[in-house]
């Protein structure tokens, strides 16, 4: 039966591959690496281990490893103009893990958005936060702008006088007001941290805000969404102390990881240099691409959050489907058309599980090609099967015949190759 086993499990995962070459994903928190990305992913280098950092390690076996991991931080601490980078975080929330045991200890102050406003689930009680016991402050929220309430914030960090002010959300549609707040930071002395996962590929591309020219002192990210990258994290930092730096260090090795798998890390490598060419024009294209899916949504009668600002500056979008019969039923109808999205909650929202609210990414859409007019084909296909309630294995087909116009990956040096399909390492 083993055998027989990895013939079923290769089967699935073939299965999957040709289900997502003919659907429309729209998870905000995904992406498509490129070919040469894939190629390092699936070398050697996904066999070994590494402990450590650069010619400082703990095994042996590191020389190319060492020379990977070195051009790795290099183009990071360029690509964002930082003065420090670790690429060996293995995914965001280690990342987020890394900058916990770093700089706070368990009943520290620190300040952050709530999980209803968006926020990312490692920051709340039954996250990583929660894990590391830290007393956790929340903003005050603007609902209508999606974004934290100034003056409030202002009395707020000047009240509890956290350790660190950490930001960042899952449903990022606007830059934080960050310059607003500089003055507050200082004045407090705290650490200000952002988590920045889901616009990183935005901030290398110029398109959303600069955090390290803003006040902030630290990035946590993972490198797969708007970055296109493998899973994987990664931390940048400027205005640090070198003991900070060494601190965050410490907490990555051996505090969070012990290999740092180093396929991913190769493979993020190959992305930032891709990211260094095509990070601006990739960036502008998919936030054109997500105001243009918000307009036509709200045009064809589906509520779209912050519709007076535009509705997002960054490559997502909120959609308010509660007259619809709610996040999860839409989400799964969706899903039965091949368009592939996820329920999420609103402001509003006390449920996680039944949220009023859908969550719809452009940022894989854009890394195939797809531009402002597909856009509107796809809000159309969207509207069919929330609004209109028309049978999803109808618009399926019809989703089917949009997504085969475009099959080939964007924006890296394989331009124009297939985006569903793995390659061979060729000697």
């Amino acid at each position: 039966m083993t055998a027989e086993d990895a013939k079923y499990i290769r089967e699935q995962v073939m299965n999957h591959n040709k289900w997502f070459e003919e659907s429309i994903p729209m998870i905000a928190s995904e992406n498509l690496m490129s070919p040469l990305a894939k190629e390092v992913l699936i070398s050697d280098f996904a066999d070994r281990y590494a402990e450590g950092l650069p010619g400082k390690r703990y095994y042996q076996g590191n020389i190319y490893v060492d020379k990977v991991e070195t051009k790795a931080v290099e183009l990071a601490k360029k690509l964002f103009n930082a003065d420090f980078a670790d690429v060996r975080p293995i995914s965001g929330t280690v990342a987020n893990m890394a900058v916990l045991f770093a700089f706070a200890e368990p009943g520290d102050t620190i300040t952050t958005c709530a999980l209803a406003q968006g926020a990312h689930i490692s920051t709340c009680e039954f996250g990583a936060f929660g894990q590391r016991a830290v007393n956790s402050v929340n903003y005050p929220f603007n609902e209508e702008n999606m974004n934290i309430d100034v003056d409030g914030t202002i009395k707020l960090l000047k009240q509890v006088k956290p350790k660190v002010a950490q930001f960042g959300l899952s449903v990022f549609l606007f830059p934080p007001p960050l310059k607003e707040l500089e003055d507050t930071f200082n004045e407090v002395g705290c650490l200000v941290w952002e988590d920045c996962a889901h616009v990183l590929g935005l901030i290398a591309g110029g398109q959303f805000h600069d955090p390290l020219r803003e006040g902030v002192n630290l990035i946590s990210s993972s490198t797969h969404k708007t970055f296109p990258g493998p899973n994987h994290g990664m931390l940048l930092g400027s205005n640090m102390t070198e003991e900070q730096e060494k601190k965050l260090q410490k907490a990555v090795f051996p505090g969070v990881t012990s290999s740092h798998h180093l396929h991913a890390m190769a493979a993020l490598a190959v992305t930032l240099a891709e990211m260094e060419v095509f990070a601006k024009d990739y960036a502008a294209q998919a936030c054109k691409n997500s105001r243009q899916l918000g307009e036509s949504l709200y045009e064809l009668g589906i509520p779209v959050l912050c519709p007076d600002l535009g509705f997002t500056r960054s490559h997502a979008i909120a959609v308010d489907v509660s007259e619809f019969g709610g996040g999860k039923e839409c989400a799964q109808l969706l899903e039965d058309a091949n368009i592939i999205c996820n329920k999420n909650m609103l402001p509003r929202d006390t449920s996680s599980v039944r949220p009023s609210g859908l969550r719809l990414g452009a940022q894989e859409l854009t890394r195939v090609g797809m531009k402002e007019s597909e856009m509107k084909e796809v809000a159309e296909l969207i509207a069919r099967v929330v609004k209109k309630k028309e049978d999803p294995a109808k618009v399926k087909e019809d989703v089917k015949a949009l997504k085969r116009q475009f099959s080939n990956i964007q924006y890296c040096f394989n331009a124009g190759e297939p985006a569903y399909e793995y390659r061979k390492l060729v000697p």
